[in-house]
């Protein structure tokens, strides 16, 4: 018999054809219609391909389900742990992505210190020609970076501000073996000794308003903050505010706490460069995670191991 999979939402055509020809495909386009679908019809779904979203009451639905599959590095929308406990394995797509979010990061944080955003007005709105040159910006070289959460993704955005002459350092719930970055346990005290600060760690609720208030202030009013992590990681409320007075220097952020929603106050803000959480959209990165999307599956069912489980799942793949 072979296997079903349920796939919710538009993945890239490629997609949809290699999942073709490995199984029997349960396709709808949202979580809206998985809602409407009788127990019946989830009865025999083993694999569930997702962006990034698997609530414990979705996976109880499936009472044969085996893997998720889901798109995305992060998968705080996905109830691992409880997918963990059920033998499931639930499996993202890592590494493929960490060069495009690290480019992001550096494209942010110059655009940021440098004012590309305001600088370009400058010139369209012809005051260069009435006014004379436009002010003076910061230069990123030799400044102190503190990144928040020293992964995968982490480590490729600090290789990269080597060729700034960064000096680099960072900030996780432990020190990390192998680097010779040096560690801080308090991440107020790092931002305190920084100039900038990156946040790249998971979303979820260990991480909820990380950069709180006092993080945010001990930054400074020279300090610039790059948020290509998730939104909730920073209290946006708490950076509106900064920003506003002057406690804060400058943000580029990628990530919002309610997309695609942005607070009106940021739009406004000359000292702010906002993208639309597009890190890693390239096509060639977005191919890249959908291919592993389909590896993960066909792997899993075709050969009994998934290649990219998280953390969670990782015994049940090893074992």
């Amino acid at each position: 018999m072979t296997t079903q999979v349920l796939v919710v939402g538009n993945f890239f055509p490629s997609v949809m054809i290699d999942l073709k020809e490995h199984f029997d495909l349960l396709h709808i386009q949202n979580f809206g219609e998985l809602a409407q679908m009788s127990d019946n019809e989830l009865a025999n779904v083993e694999g569930f391909a997702t962006f990034g979203w698997a609530p414990a009451d979705v996976i109880d639905r499936m009472p044969s389900l085996k893997l998720i599959s889901s798109f995305g590095v992060g998968y705080d929308g996905v109830a691992a742990d409880h997918a963990a406990s059920r033998g499931v394995v639930v499996t993202h797509t890592p590494n493929v992505l960490n060069d495009d979010v690290a480019n992001t990061t550096i494209m942010l944080l110059l655009a940021t210190m440098r004012c590309l955003i305001e600088q370009n007005q400058y010139l369209r709105d012809g005051r260069w020609v009435k006014e004379g040159n436009a002010p003076l910006t910061r230069s990123i070289a030799g400044k102190k970076v503190g990144i928040v959460g020293l992964g995968r993704i982490g480590d490729a955005i600090a290789h990269k501000l080597s060729v700034f002459n960064c000096t680099v350092v960072y900030h996780s719930r432990n020190p990390k073996d192998g680097t010779d970055y040096a560690y801080y346990g308090d991440l107020v005290e790092m931002a305190r000794d920084c100039d900038v600060l990156i946040a790249i760690t998971p979303g979820g609720p260990a991480t909820n308003k990380l950069i709180n208030k006092t993080v945010i202030e001990a930054l400074g009013p020279e300090g610039t903050l790059i948020n290509v992590a998730r939104g909730t990681v920073v209290d946006e409320q708490a950076l509106v505010a900064a920003l506003q007075d002057g406690r804060l220097g400058s943000a580029g952020l990628d990530v919002f706490e309610q997309e695609p929603k942005v607070p009106e106050a940021l739009l406004d803000m000359n000292n702010v460069v906002l993208t639309p959480h597009v890190a890693s959209a390239t096509w060639e990165t977005r191919q890249a995670m959908s291919d592993l999307v389909v590896e993960n599956l066909v792997s899993h069912f075709e050969k009994g191991a998934a290649v990219a489980p998280v953390p969670e799942c990782a015994h049940l793949v090893e074992g």
